[in-house]
């Protein structure tokens, strides 16, 4: 499907079917998608910083890189979640279907009380 300039519109899957929803409901999704790569921005910054940590605590630096591989994972994994549900949501909007439901969102809701619960142990003890 071509734009108006007739530019070919990225990804195809995407923008190559039905038609064009309001763009309220596009710009909505595309703010959705943003929200994810921020969250997996702050993922990324925290496992990045807790590994700068690991060096000043030699003798707790193996749970202090573990902790930031975990966070990394995360952010790469809210990175993809949000690109992926930002084409699903397209699509389905084009199509006239229902949206897609959230499935990486439990899986990250636990992981990150883990991490919270191990922080908090870790503090207290």
């Amino acid at each position: 499907m071509s734009d108006e300039a007739g530019q070919r519109r990225w990804p195809a899957w995407v923008y190559g079917v039905g038609d064009d929803p309001d763009p309220r409901f596009s710009l909505a999704n595309e703010r959705t998608f943003l929200a994810w790569i921020r969250t997996g921005l702050a993922f990324v910054t925290a496992g990045l910083g807790i590994s700068a940590l690991a060096h000043f605590a030699p003798a707790t630096g193996a749970r202090f890189i573990a902790a930031a591989v975990v966070l990394l994972c995360c952010g790469v994994l809210c990175g993809v979640t949000g690109l992926t549900r930002w084409a699903r949501n397209e699509r389905s909007m084009r199509l006239g279907v229902a949206l897609a439901r959230p499935s990486v969102l439990p899986m990250l809701t636990v992981i990150l009380l883990l991490i919270a619960g191990l922080a908090a142990f870790a503090l207290l003890s």
